[in-house]
């Protein structure tokens, strides 16, 4: 059976608010490839020491590292943006991996902003790590769109060598992932598998859930040989047990496997609540 290298991951934010620790333990008992590291989901995730602890201990790799670019992480390693990034990188290396996932800058980070495509060239160049450049989405209020990101959102029209495909972000900009995934072609370096309804807050819905044909996007990656990662990032916060949570974990990692083969094993291509079904009769399993 042909299947594309791409490994599939867990974003160790899929479990807030459980811990990174917990990330870790439920990729491995699950069957996940890897994890993506957020760092500064809790205390935790942003001390590379013991990451790299639960790492070996878990013997589960960590694919990513999501740089701490968020609003609620904007403190994670100090105010220098430049700084964060080259920190990540660092701890992408003693990790043993290649990627960073970054967002565009805020508005307000001007000076951050003028540099950011030059500068993000610049530092995969030097430190040999690949710096993936996500998606974002316009803030939608009362007023109309917010333009909250600069030098934009959508990175389709801009100067990135490498590029992370957000399913969810997606959906709330409006936009198809699979058409992006086209218009990229070979910038496309990294994925969140996730989902959308295309509502203005960013939902992180399992894939399949949504608008967004997650299913076919990843038939084009296994048609395209994709050899990147496939990360889901996954919102469970509702979740009231563990149990439930680690339901949604699992019909997500096996609606990857098995779309991800679904070029070559078309008898394959059920949809979202036939993935639920085969788990649950036993005839899907990890590779």
């Amino acid at each position: 059976m042909k299947v594309p290298a791409a490994k599939v991951g867990l974003s160790t934010s899929s479990v807030y608010p459980e811990t990174t620790s917990s990330a870790f333990e439920l990729a491995r008992r699950l069957g996940y490839d890897g994890v993506e590291l957020m760092v500064g989901i809790d205390p935790v995730a942003a001390d590379i020491d013991a990451v790299e602890k639960l790492r070996d201990y878990h013997q589960i790799p960590v694919l990513s590292v999501h740089s701490p670019c968020l609003l609620i992480t904007q403190r994670v390693w100090g105010s220098d943006p430049w700084s964060k990034l080259a920190r990540s990188a660092e701890a992408a290396l003693r990790l043993d991996c290649q990627v960073v996932v970054v967002h565009p800058p805020f508005r307000w980070q001007r000076d951050y902003a003028r540099g950011f495509v030059a500068g993000v060239r610049r530092l995969t160049e030097e430190t040999g790590i690949t710096f993936a450049v996500e998606n974002m989405y316009p803030w939608r209020t009362p007023g109309g769109e917010l333009k909250a990101y600069m030098p934009g959102w959508d990175p389709t029209e801009l100067d990135y060598d490498s590029l992370t495909l957000d399913l969810s972000h997606a959906s709330t900009a409006n936009q198809q992932s699979l058409d992006l995934a086209k218009k990229w072609g070979k910038r496309l370096r990294h994925v969140h598998l996730t989902d959308g309804s295309g509502s203005a807050k960013d939902e992180h819905m399992v894939p399949g859930r949504g608008d967004q044909q997650a299913s076919k996007v990843l038939e084009y990656l296994a048609e395209t040989d994709f050899d990147g990662h496939v990360v889901l990032e996954v919102n469970t916060r509702k979740s009231d047990t563990r149990a439930s949570r680690e339901a949604d974990l699992a019909e997500s990692l096996a609606f990857s496997r098995l779309y991800l083969a679904a070029s070559v094993h078309s008898t394959y291509a059920v949809d979202g609540g036939g993935v639920a079904k085969a788990l649950s009769a036993g005839t899907v399993g990890s590779t």
